[in-house]
């Protein structure tokens, strides 16, 4: 039996491959949404949660930047 999932592969560097491999471990969005561990810069994971996905490295980029103040 063959089983099929729509995916996307994503390129990013091991350090946010961290941060998916945590996100999924967690299923912080719901489910398990890595379907293959590629290599240190690739991961195939379920097309359904890009929208979902993209919002929480937004976040997590927002909360790791700090605001330029002008003087």
């Amino acid at each position: 039996m063959v089983n099929v999932h729509k995916g996307v592969l994503v390129e990013c560097d091991p350090a946010m491959k961290q941060f998916l491999l945590y996100l999924d471990e967690t299923m912080a969005l719901g489910k398990k949404f890595i379907l293959k561990d590629l290599d240190d810069t690739h991961v195939f994971i379920l097309a359904e949660v890009v929208q979902t996905l993209q919002e929480r490295v937004g976040d997590l980029m927002d909360q790791n930047s700090f605001p330029i103040t002008q003087k």
